[in-house]
């Protein structure tokens, strides 16, 4: 509303950090522009900005939650939301705890379309690992290979068709010919976007992120969800932020390296290697853990997967 203030930690050349000033310019909010360097000066801005809407990304909130929050910050923030990736259900039960007032929106989104999902602050409690349903004016389906819907429970592409999604790659007929096509079923006027992301629908229409079709760790004869795996060490207690990635094996065909940085100095990677052997099936555990005091990020915030797959590739190249 008019009456809110924005606090922008997101680079305006993501989609998600230019819709903060754009949806402020929209309805007549204010916006403070922030560049911090630590999570900790975020939560003092926030505090004496009395700001009421925050918009981060998922390495950024596994930080905020570890942080000690001034019980009045609760009072003005209103609202808080998460894209571009899953929010480890620890770090939202963490950011419940100290934002007990602040409503809390779990979104999911395409560069190609923007926003697709996002769940309703009322169901978090039920589904705390939904994305939620569609967003208005957004069609969103899960299809089978063969481009027919996936019946309640079963994995599929997210397909979005509606008006926000793009016309196109930039000069580039075959990519855009490969993700932008229209509906099977030949519903809607204008080609949808499919995904690349596995996702599957319950009876009741909300919908679960798997992972990454291009993402997905196929190791020992299995497909792997990396965030399956980051999941449980999250649950662990001993990490303050993680990621999985899976590196050429000669054996396995591919490996699971998590990288992780310590929540303490008491953590320590015999205790979440045990702790992953009895959370997780014998496929799932990871085969290395390597402790980072910081993980590379992208321009977005985001962990840079790709950096750290590369630097770990010829990890097991002299295994066998």
């Amino acid at each position: 509303t008019a009456d809110d203030k924005l606090l922008t930690v997101l680079p305006f050349s993501f989609d998600y950090g230019f819709s903060q000033l754009s949806t402020a310019f929209y309805v007549g909010a204010q916006v403070v522009l922030f560049d911090y360097l630590l999570p900790r000066d975020v939560i003092r801005a926030v505090q004496k900005n009395r700001i009421t809407g925050l918009a981060c990304v998922p390495p950024v909130w596994n930080q905020l939650a570890s942080l000690s929050w001034p019980e009045s910050v609760s009072t003005h923030l209103r609202f808080i939301t998460n894209s571009g990736g899953s929010l480890p259900v620890t770090t939202l039960y963490a950011l419940q705890k100290k934002l007990p007032q602040t409503r809390i929106y779990l979104m999911y989104g395409l560069t190609e379309a923007f926003r697709s999902t996002y769940l309703d602050p009322e169901e978090l409690k039920r589904r705390p690992d939904s994305i939620g349903k569609a967003i208005p004016d957004a069609t969103i389906q899960v299809l089978r290979a063969d481009g027919s819907p996936c019946a309640a429970n079963e994995n599929g592409e997210l397909v979005h068709s509606g008006p926000l999604v793009a016309q196109g790659y930039w000069q580039d007929a075959e990519r855009t010919a490969q993700r932008f096509r229209m509906l099977p079923d030949g519903d809607g006027d204008r080609p949808a976007v499919w995904s690349g992301d596995t996702v599957f629908h319950d009876e009741e229409g909300f919908y679960y992120f798997v992972g990454r079709r291009d993402g997905m760790i196929k190791t020992m004869g299995y497909r792997v969800s990396p965030s399956e795996i980051e999941e449980a060490v999250f649950d662990s207690g001993l990490v303050s932020d993680a990621v999985a990635i899976g590196v050429p094996h000669p054996d396995s065909g591919q490996a699971i390296i998590v990288v992780a940085s310590p929540a303490s100095a008491e953590s320590d990677k015999d205790s979440l290697a045990l702790f992953c052997r009895q959370a997780l099936a014998n496929y799932m555990v990871p085969a290395h853990i390597e402790w980072r005091e910081q993980l590379p990020r992208t321009p977005n915030d985001k962990i840079d997967r790709n950096r750290l797959s590369e630097e770990f590739s010829a990890f097991f190249s002299g295994s066998g």
